[in-house]
């Protein structure tokens, strides 16, 4: 059984950073391409980042880019997300999501496995 959880998330302020994890099992983590999706209240589900199977290729959304770093670690089937210099309008539910492809991926139907997301929340 194939499972993603994410943690990490919580309320902050403006300015603030936070680093999200999302540990997985049940699957050969190193042979796939993981994301960051995020969705806020009444909004499609959006790409944040996303990083190939041994992460040297990194793709990431213009609203992120150069503050938000997608990483992993194929020893400890975990994918982390450091956010810094956070904004109010980067408060969602942030989910991780597996292809089951060594290649990067920004859309959602791209991506096969799910976790149940972490919220966070950035008050200004």
């Amino acid at each position: 059984q194939v499972r993603l959880v994410e943690s990490g998330g919580g309320l902050v302020q403006a300015g603030d950073s936070l680093r999200l994890s999302c540990a997985a099992s049940g699957l050969t983590f190193s042979d796939y391409a993981m994301g960051w999706f995020r969705q806020a209240p009444g909004k499609e589900r959006e790409f944040v980042a996303t990083i190939s199977w041994r992460g040297a290729i990194k793709n990431y959304a213009d609203s992120v880019k150069g503050r938000f770093t997608i990483s992993r670690d194929n020893a400890k089937n975990t994918v982390y997300l450091e956010m810094n210099s956070l904004k109010p309008e980067d408060t969602a539910v942030y989910y991780c999501g597996s292809r089951r492809a060594p290649q990067v991926a920004v859309t959602p139907r791209e991506y096969y496995y799910w976790g149940q997301g972490t919220q966070v929340t950035v008050s200004s």
